[in-house]
């Protein structure tokens, strides 16, 4: 028997709310994440949140809190997502004391509009993580969607240790080496998760495909789109302020390792 559409919705928004904490709660914990809120330059916040909507369309459309069938339906779940993501911040930094009566607008703003992302691409995954019916019918097999999912995953994956200073640490922990042998290394990794993901009965590869065309479409295409989504998360987050180019490129490397494996890995994520 189908449920009617009001209690779909309503179970939809549940699944939206328990996305939305759960995958914000550890950034919402974090002091990184409370410290960017008021010292963030209020440009790379709206670069990041206007970068941040296409990816929340596509994910809508993909693997959104509902069912939908065209982009009018998508921005709405996204419109939703978003006011979902504020709701679902402020009462969690308000019971944290992060934020009080006494803390100002600007101050205020930042605070929950940069944790906003996090909980809206939680939001949406609600549907995903928690419901037993997929999207199926949505999954797009084109090369541009291909770079949506990997894009998508990336950020899922490495949104939460982006602001946090172990990265520039481990940077600098690193030698020439490190870094170098870092590379192969997560591209190795990324295609085991590529074998696990794509050549299945439902993946997008039949079985048979040469190992080198699923390692440069998947791997080393996943692997360019998992670094680019690190170095603009590092960028936005004022990781680079101060540092030369052989620095942030380190730095990227270090953070391309998550975002390459949750790019790598999106299919089952998402």
């Amino acid at each position: 028997m189908t449920d009617n559409p009001g209690k779909q919705l309503a179970t939809g928004l549940g699944r939206a709310f328990g996305g939305a904490l759960i995958f914000s709660l550890p950034v919402l914990m974090t002091m990184e994440m409370w410290d960017l809120g008021f010292a963030m330059e209020r440009w790379r916040l709206v670069s990041l949140l206007l970068a941040s909507l296409p990816l929340l369309m596509f994910l809508s459309h993909y693997s959104g809190f509902e069912s939908t069938w065209g982009w009018k339906e998508d921005a709405r779940d996204v419109a939703i997502a978003c006011g979902i993501g504020l709701i679902v911040a402020g009462l969690v930094l308000a019971l944290f004391a992060v934020v009080d009566l006494d803390t100002g607008p600007s101050d205020l703003a930042g605070k929950i509009a940069i944790q906003m992302i996090p909980a809206a691409l939680g939001a949406l995954l609600g549907r995903s993580q928690f419901g037993k019916e997929g999207k199926e019918s949505d999954k797009d097999e084109t090369l541009v969607g291909e770079l949506g999912i990997m894009a998508v995953g990336a950020l899922f994956l490495c949104l939460n240790v982006a602001p946090t200073e172990e990265m520039v640490l481990i940077a600098y922990m690193m030698s020439p080496w490190h870094s170098l042998a870092l590379v192969p290394v997560t591209l190795l990794v990324m295609h085991g998760f590529v074998y696990a993901t794509e050549f299945t009965d439902d993946g997008g590869l039949p079985r048979g495909t040469p190992w080198w065309s699923a390692f440069i479409r998947y791997s080393v295409t996943g692997y360019v789109v998992s670094l680019l989504v690190a170095a603009f998360l590092l960028w936005t987050f004022g990781q680079f302020d101060g540092m030369d180019w052989v620095q942030a490129l380190r730095i990227s490397v270090v953070l391309g390792m998550p975002a390459a494996i949750g790019a790598a890995a999106a299919r089952l994520i998402l």
